[in-house]
């Protein structure tokens, strides 16, 4: 019989697939399916925004709830009858864990708080709206390799933005990467090149959101969830005048077919709701297990989200193309495996690692903060 431990981190790891890879298959037909969605890739990305916000909002209520019940039961324990307790014996404080729900902050928005959120709110934009349009124009099956770039700009801000070193092993996982990417693209049969540019978009500002979200979560007390909040408050209100600008005429023409479908609504608002919870499941997947074993359960779940796709979609396989997708995911784990060795040997000889920007996707192997897990 397996412990109790190996099934909690079981259904961890499997919850976690089920969600990413639902999260980018929903997106996909949400993006490319004319006839269940619109053609409004920016509509589509607000609505899950209002969502994302709306659930922060939810929770935060919750969560402050459960913080006042968990701040009455926790502060010690029951004692026992007053006839069974020695009058030595001093109260035990309480080691009962926290509630889930605790970790949600009360949602408040701020008008000086969201104006210093703004600028990674404008990156974030532009992270999420790339990430759509290139799962809209590209295969689902080269999704994977189009986005693989984030750690290559990664390095690039690294050198340029913080003037740290980078090793020699540390070139060669890129040069991995770098080379998976152009096989991937050379054996793609329906190739798309605005698909896969928005692809390297997506990627230049995942690392620029991981710049700018370390600068500003001092801001918002460094709490990633009240950071998800103000982020997708902002992003709702930055989508707008693009959407009246890019596609009111398409939203016009929906109005009496997509836009009054039940079916459409309920996809969108699910999709919302996968977008708020791949945040939650990567955070516990990191929890019930370790960075490096996330690491590899996001690698290897790309691999099977990919090859998946070729079944699901009817993507025509090739052997650059599948040569390009484990060359480019063999290439980041191998990246993630040599930075974690590096502030190893860093902090075993007491001297701090070179500054780096971490922001990774989790389809590349890496490990993403809440504000990226969902790309």
């Amino acid at each position: 019989m397996p412990s109790d431990n190996v099934i909690y981190v079981s259904s961890v790891v499997a919850t976690y697939w089920f969600v990413s890879i639902s999260m980018v298959y929903l997106n996909k037909i949400l993006m490319s399916n004319d006839g269940i969605s619109i053609n409004a890739p920016l509509f589509v990305t607000w609505y899950q925004c209002i969502i994302t916000a709306l659930i922060c909002h939810v929770a935060g209520i919750v969560g402050q709830r459960q913080r006042r019940i968990d701040a009455a039961t926790t502060e010690y324990t029951r004692v026992a009858p007053m006839e069974e307790v020695s009058p030595s014996q001093p109260p035990q404080a309480s080691d009962k864990k926290p509630s889930f729900f605790a970790q949600f902050p009360k949602a408040e928005y701020a008008a000086g708080v969201a104006t210093r959120v703004f600028p990674l709110s404008i990156v974030f934009v532009g992270m999420i709206t790339f990430n759509n349009l290139c799962l809209k124009w590209v295969q689902v099956s080269f999704y994977n390799v189009a986005r693989s770039l984030t750690i290559v700009f990664n390095v690039f801000f690294t050198r340029v933005l913080l003037g740290a070193n980078t090793s020699v092993k540390t070139t060669a996982c890129l040069g991995v990467v770098i080379i998976g990417f152009f096989l991937g693209s050379h054996g793609e049969l329906d190739f798309s090149m605005k698909g896969t540019i928005a692809g390297v978009c997506s990627s230049l500002f995942v690392s620029l959101n991981s710049i700018f979200t370390k600068k500003i979560l001092p801001v918002v007390d460094d709490n990633h969830w009240r950071l998800t909040y103000y982020n997708n408050v902002n992003a709702s209100f930055l989508f707008i005048p693009l959407i009246l600008y890019f596609e009111a005429d398409i939203i016009q023409e929906s109005m009496n077919k997509q836009l009054s479908s039940a079916a459409f609504w309920s996809a969108m608002t699910i999709a919302g709701f996968f977008g708020f919870s791949i945040g939650i499941v990567t955070v516990l997947q990191i929890k019930a297990t370790s960075p490096l074993s996330h690491n590899i359960s996001g690698t290897a779940k790309a691999a099977v989200q990919s090859m998946m796709a070729f079944y699901i979609w009817g993507n025509q396989a090739t052997f650059l193309g599948v040569l390009g997708i484990f060359t480019v995911l063999g290439g980041s784990l191998l990246y993630t495996l040599v930075k974690m060795n590096e502030n190893a040997a860093a902090a075993a000889s007491e001297a701090p690692p070179p500054p780096q920007i971490e922001g990774r996707d989790a389809e590349a192997g890496g490990t993403p903060s809440i504000q990226t897990a969902r790309v």
